[in-house]
């Protein structure tokens, strides 16, 4: 079947930081904050491209059951995934030398989206497409749930089929690799649940990603505070706090085991660049509720780093006055994070 013909343009769709399906739970979300500091559609024939063939299946049986080309390079994948037991969407934008190329394998960069918000974040924010055009990059950016947090499960420890990390680190490499010609080197960045997504990521699957940024990043989950945030961020999204990991006092080690902070050590020999607004005061006046947070997020970002500098382990570290949480801070730490990510793919820039 031949490629869908790509559309002239893609209608622009206003900044935001949440979604709005749920924006009568935000008053809940903003008060918990002030106290401490995607939807897949009916799936696509899979439509066949020179030099793809998205039939291959992962090791545990995910599988590409539907493809969308929104253009030559961008193509919207829906995965059947065993680790979460949903078919979940997926971005992937190729190299533009890809088909001109059909023998060469890509390095694999990771961008991960924040909380309460979906895949298509960074494409609809940011100019990343534009600014990747003439990088040699695979660039892939899968879901994390309604939540934006890209891990497993705790579910009350009677098993729980929603793993987003085994997803996103091991199900969706494989199928790029069987399908794309994605080679085994990789970096990750994330916005907000995704900078935690990408520092855990790296911590806990050391050596697997050159490279890790992270802007604006939850990544110490038991700092004063932060767990009301994280539980915030899960009650938003009309869940139970305790299925994510548990009690914070009575399960504490799983805490631990997906904290950052508590996993610093394991990022040795990966490339880091972290960055963190202070908030108020900021220069984004129409964005208070967003300066708020950016600035709930300060202290634990600089316990973080500073157990990092105990450690000797070295990372590239933007702390500055003001900002938000949103994306007019983020695409600047995007572009300033580069030389780091582009290390950690093995690019010369």
């Amino acid at each position: 079947m031949p490629r869908p013909t790509p559309p002239s343009s893609r209608p622009a769709a206003p900044a935001r930081l949440f979604r709005t399906s749920r924006a009568g739970l935000a008053a809940f979300t903003t008060a918990a904050l002030l106290t401490t500091g995607g939807l897949v559609g009916a799936p696509a024939a899979l439509s066949a491209t020179p030099g793809v063939s998205a039939t291959a299946t992962a090791a545990d049986g995910a599988r590409i059951v539907a493809e969308k080309w929104l253009d030559a390079r961008t193509v919207d994948l829906t995965v059947d995934s065993p680790a979460v037991g949903a078919q979940l969407p997926v971005r992937v934008i190729l190299p533009a030398a890809f088909a001109a190329q059909p023998e060469r394998t890509w390095p694999v960069l990771y961008l991960l989206q924040g909380a309460h918000d979906d895949y298509t974040s960074w494409t609809r924010e940011t100019d990343v497409e534009g600014f990747l055009a003439d990088k040699d990059v695979i660039t892939v950016m899968p879901s994390s749930g309604s939540t934006g947090i890209p891990t497993s499960w705790w579910n009350y420890g009677i098993g729980s089929s929603r793993d987003y990390e085994t997803f996103q680190v091991e199900e969706v490499m494989q199928l790029l690799r069987a399908n794309y010609r994605a080679g085994s080197t990789r970096a990750v960045a994330g916005v907000s649940t995704g900078g935690y997504g990408a520092l855990a990521f790296a911590a806990r699957h050391p050596g697997t990603f050159g490279a890790a940024a992270s802007y604006s990043g939850v990544l110490d989950t038991t700092s004063i505070g932060m767990p009301t945030v994280v539980n915030a961020i899960v009650a938003r999204e009309l869940e139970l706090p305790l299925t994510l990991w548990g009690s914070y006092v009575l399960n504490r080690n799983i805490w631990n085991e997906h904290n950052p902070y508590a996993q610093a050590a394991r990022l040795a020999g990966t490339r880091l660049y972290i960055s963190q607004g202070s908030g108020v005061p900021s220069s984004d006046f129409g964005n208070l509720q967003g300066a708020i947070l950016e600035g709930t997020l300060w202290n634990q970002a600089h316990r973080f780093t500073d157990h990092l500098a105990e450690l000797g382990v070295p990372a590239q570290v933007h702390y500055y006055s003001g900002g938000s949480h949103a994306w007019s801070s983020w695409q600047k730490e995007f572009t300033a994070s580069w030389p780091t990510l582009a290390a950690g793919l093995g690019l010369s820039g």
